[in-house]
């Protein structure tokens, strides 16, 4: 039920919500919001509103009543000072519009460089040194562009597809590996050993069955043939010429664990290479992320959470640390319900403050191509949790999520 108040009763600690005006209408930041200021209230009736909505489980305070309204005050409120706040609302969805821009050309690059990875894959039996050679071009191509953008790769990670095969997960681990190898300040040489031991972390699957890859409930014999992936994938290196050692490394021991629970070798702490370890972090968000049963996915701050409150021992714990702030609490890609009652999209995280980031508004009075970014910085609103899709309604999901990338939310979580 709605509730309407008239705009001489209001006063700070009262939520309202403008209802129908427009977002480039008014000056305020957001359509519902808690007043804080007298000055608020004179800008109201500058626009020439008489009544508002008003949610009272929202607001901190009560409406004056109707015998205690105070006298109406002359405002001064020109049009050259609105005009200056609505044009610093403009300037906003400009932002907006150049952050989707740049979602767009990232996204085009990220599958453009998942096909080169599946046909890398693809010949690495029949031609090891050729497609080697196209790994190494593909992986200095990686750590430019697409690194530069660092909360939009890891938005792209997050984003699912319908059929993940090894060429998905491929290219999702050497993009997360390359950010976390950013973030642990590698060296140029480390971070080319890095991505394509990444890249080819996982080449040994293409000798165990499908059955068994998808089956998450695996015997003791299925189990020692998934394991063996690993020998499978070195043997299959082996085909190239002068692969680097550490690259091999990142192939045997990515499935090592820092508290010696890992296979094959049962390695434990520093004695594990250290990119493997990078490679072992971030193959595992991306299973948790990305499973083959996506009814299974974890969201990206789920999948964080579990790592680091239930398997934090598997992990280098510097390097642990290094990746949650690299990605944040809330990874880009998170869908977040926010204290206001506004529901929004991480779309860029702030290292300073992990539980602060740049947020994707949805408003359905607001333009889809000129959605609100709030950063959380500057903002009252603090983040309540994240969300599942699957629990959103669907126009929600359609109005935050990037383009071409709704299957998921619709058939996926089903």
């Amino acid at each position: 039920m709605k509730h309407t108040v008239a705009v001489d009763r209001l006063q700070p600690g009262v939520f309202i919500s403008l209802g129908e005006m427009r977002w480039l209408d008014h000056p305020f930041l957001l359509n519902r919001f808690r007043l804080s200021s007298s000055e608020q209230i004179k800008v109201l009736r500058s626009l020439g509103l008489k009544t508002v909505e008003w949610d009272p489980a929202r607001s901190t305070a009560q409406p004056l009543p109707e015998t205690a309204q105070p006298a109406v005050e002359e405002v001064d409120f020109s049009s050259a000072v609105l005009n200056t706040m609505l044009d610093a609302k403009r300037q906003r969805t400009e932002r907006v519009r150049g952050q989707r821009e740049g979602l767009a050309r990232c996204e085009r690059l990220f599958e453009q460089e998942t096909t080169g990875v599946s046909d890398i894959l693809r010949d690495l039996g029949s031609r090891p040194n050729e497609s080697y050679g196209r790994a190494k071009t593909a992986v200095g191509r990686l750590i430019g562009p697409l690194l530069d953008a660092q909360s939009v790769a890891v938005h792209l990670v997050n984003m699912k597809v319908k059929e993940p095969g090894l060429a998905f997960h491929a290219m999702n681990v050497t993009v997360l590996s390359l950010l976390l190898g950013k973030s642990a300040r590698l060296s140029e040489e480390e971070m080319r050993f890095l991505g394509l031991g990444a890249m080819f972390h996982d080449i040994g699957k293409i000798d165990v069955p499908t059955r068994v890859l998808r089956n998450a409930q695996r015997t003791s014999a299925e189990e020692q043939f998934y394991q063996a992936h690993v020998g499978y994938g070195i043997k299959h290196a082996s085909a190239i010429n002068d692969l680097p050692v550490p690259v091999k490394n990142v192939i045997a021991c990515h499935h090592e664990r820092w508290d010696g629970g890992g296979f094959p070798n049962r390695l434990a702490g520093p004695k594990i290479p250290r990119l493997a370890r990078i490679a072992a972090i971030a193959n595992r968000y991306d299973n948790l992320c990305n499973p083959f049963d996506l009814k299974m996915a974890k969201t990206p701050a789920e999948a964080v959470a579990f790592m680091f409150k239930h398997e934090k021992a598997h992990y280098d714990p510097e390097l642990l640390q290094i990746f949650v702030k690299a990605i944040g609490v809330y990874p880009p890609g998170s869908f977040v319900s926010l204290s206001d009652g506004s529901i929004g999209l991480v779309v860029e995280t702030n290292s300073s403050e992990l539980l602060q980031p740049l947020i994707m508004l949805y408003d359905p009075s607001v333009p889809r191509n000129e959605a609100l970014l709030l950063d959380l910085r500057e903002a009252e609103t603090t983040i309540e949790a994240a969300i599942s899709p699957a629990k959103l309604p669907l126009e929600v999901v359609e109005y935050l999520a990037p383009r071409g990338r709704i299957d998921y939310y619709i058939d996926g979580t089903r």
